[in-house]
């Protein structure tokens, strides 16, 4: 599996350290508000807010760098639209592998 990293976030800075620790501190702040909401809409059953939820944490998993993960997060939107929670746990994975990540910076 892919490793989140900061790559997209020093392009997107050109170098300003203190734009990079600002959206670096809005990914902490807000991944874990909305990966729980996640769960939470997925627990009540509501398919259409849980598939909202990772269009949202979809803009943090690119910014992580995580190409391949962006693509999965995309496929599990769309499924759950649909009605079926096909890459459930591939995604599940990513936000595993995020919430370490950024806990450990």
């Amino acid at each position: 599996m892919e490793e989140p990293n900061l790559s997209v976030i020093n392009t997107l800075s050109g170098g300003d350290k203190t734009f990079e620790e600002k959206i670096f501190n809005v990914i902490k702040r807000e991944f874990p508000e909305e990966k729980d909401q996640y769960f939470d809409n997925l627990k009540n059953e509501n398919l259409t807010k849980a598939a909202e939820d990772v269009h949202k944490l979809k803009h943090k998993i690119s910014i992580l760098g995580l190409e391949k993960s962006y693509e999965i997060a995309t496929d599990y939107e769309k499924n759950l639209k649909q009605g079926t929670f096909g890459l459930k746990e591939d995604f599940e994975k990513i936000l595993q592998t995020i919430t370490q990540y950024i806990t450990t910076l």
